[in-house]
């Protein structure tokens, strides 16, 4: 039986216990993303793989306006030394909010601002990942159909710069999610879950269909990480096994 690795996202389980972080660990979730900085050495000590760490400040002030390409460059290159150092395989990156700015325009400098860093991901061996996010609870963000990150990402043409491929925030755009994995499969390098409406759990109180859309990832030949993305109902620690088996192959 396949599986694939699997990972919690900090923000949604904040507060775990040492013995939960265990429990979490010995069922196979054995990868964290976007702990703070400073739990870093705590969750190596604890076995995990920091899956994710944020590339560069903010999610709304993003990569689409070309003044904030020299302040975005520095933070992600800071990063990749961190990330080099610490093992771990992604950036994530935003476009940020639109402003008025059209679509091609955003891409535009999006495009100029990745390929400023591009470069150094390759030799850093990291993937900058940007979060397609949706529009509805992120008002504005520009980078919220996949058409417009596989643009970008195809534009920048490296092998370090790809989407992180949010299928919550997708079902609330675009839907579509297994034909849009299949025919994008190259432009992503990460996946994240939640369960659709409320970003919940993986349940059948909720409307995506997850081992369907974790066997079509599967079939694209993805090795890398999937991390669950949301708060939990109640225990976290039942919520992540629950998601990890519906998302086993």
């Amino acid at each position: 039986m396949a599986n694939f690795k699997q990972a919690a996202v900090h923000w949604c389980v904040p507060n775990l216990t040492d013995e939960q972080a265990k429990q979490l660990y010995e069922i196979g979730i054995t990868g964290i993303e976007m702990p703070p900085p400073e739990d870093y050495s705590k969750w190596i000590d604890r076995g995990f793989t920091i899956a994710t760490i944020g590339g560069h400040q903010t999610l709304r002030n993003g990569l689409n306006k070309r003044e904030n390409h020299t302040r975005i460059a520095d933070e992600l290159r800071a990063n990749l030394e961190v990330a080099q150092k610490l093992g771990i395989p992604n950036l994530i990156c935003f476009s940020g909010d639109r402003e008025g700015k059209s679509d091609e325009e955003g891409a535009a400098n999006t495009i100029e601002g990745l390929r400023l860093v591009a470069k150094d991901a390759e030799d850093a061996g990291v993937n900058l990942v940007m979060e397609l996010l949706n529009s509805k609870d992120h008002t504005d963000y520009q980078c919220d159909h996949t058409a417009w990150g596989v643009e970008v990402v195809k534009a920048v043409n490296s092998p370090r710069v790809k989407l992180l491929y949010d299928v919550y925030h997708m079902q609330r755009m675009e839907g579509d999610i297994v034909n849009t994995i299949r025919e994008n499969a190259d432009f992503i390098a990460h996946y994240h879950t939640a369960g659709n409406p409320g970003r919940k759990d993986l349940d059948d109180q909720q409307e995506i269909h997850y081992p369907a859309v974790a066997r079509a990832i599967y079939e694209t030949g993805y090795d890398g990480w999937i991390g669950h993305e949301f708060s939990p109902k109640s225990d976290a620690v039942a919520a992540l096994h629950q998601a990890l088996q519906v998302c086993k192959i």
